[in-house]
């Protein structure tokens, strides 16, 4: 089989660096926040230099938007698979897994989520839209489930959820072990006592 161009080979060659150098700045992003993160420590942990990064990112500020659309495709995906409203006529405990194991999972594999998306909103859009369509799909899960539910009890509960999440997250993130299990048992906890009453056990 012939060899690929060589253009192709140098695109491939630079997609794999741009990959590493995003690797690279979750991890010092999630240890030492956006703030105090460089561009000399992001090439240092990919094993560049900085010139080879700024072949590719002018400055920290890129390398937080292309990391930021990285993580909001992978969340997308999350999200499809958490909140499918087939998941509707589950069980509540295992509508609850369905729904918060994917977005436990999602954010423990990409620790740098948390510090990058707690950053000035000039520097990477924050996912607002994101939280919005999250909430959207759990009240349309609450509608398939107990469809004589009224709207805004639907949307409260949605809100209220969604920001538990978010609260709990911290946690779950920093804990390990046993305490980390604890910990999402509660959150888990904390839904069914929220749902029981309007969606049903």
């Amino acid at each position: 089989m012939a060899d690929r161009p060589p253009q192709r080979r140098r695109q491939a060659r630079g997609e794999r660096r741009i990959e590493l150098l995003l690797d690279a700045a979750a991890e010092v992003f999630s240890e030492v926040g956006f703030a105090a993160a460089t561009t000399n420590a992001i090439a240092a942990r990919a094993g560049s230099s900085p010139g080879s990064l700024y072949q590719f990112f002018p400055n920290k500020e890129e390398i937080a938007r292309a990391l930021a659309e990285r993580y909001l495709r992978q969340l997308q995906e999350a999200h499809r698979t958490a909140l499918a409203v087939e998941n509707a006529g589950l069980p509540l405990t295992e509508l609850i897994d369905a729904m918060l194991d994917p977005m436990i999972d999602f954010n423990l594999s990409n620790p740098g989520f948390q510090a990058l998306f707690n950053t000035p909103d000039e520097v990477a859009t924050k996912p607002l839209h994101i939280r919005e369509a999250v909430i959207d799909r759990l009240s349309t899960i609450f509608a398939a489930r107990a469809p004589k539910l009224p709207e805004d009890q639907r949307v409260r509960a949605a809100r209220v959820l969604t920001g538990a999440f978010r609260g709990v997250l911290p946690l779950i993130i920093t804990s390990t072990g046993d305490e980390r299990a604890s910990v999402v048992r509660e959150l888990k906890r904390i839904f069914h006592a929220s749902l029981a009453p309007l969606v049903g056990d």
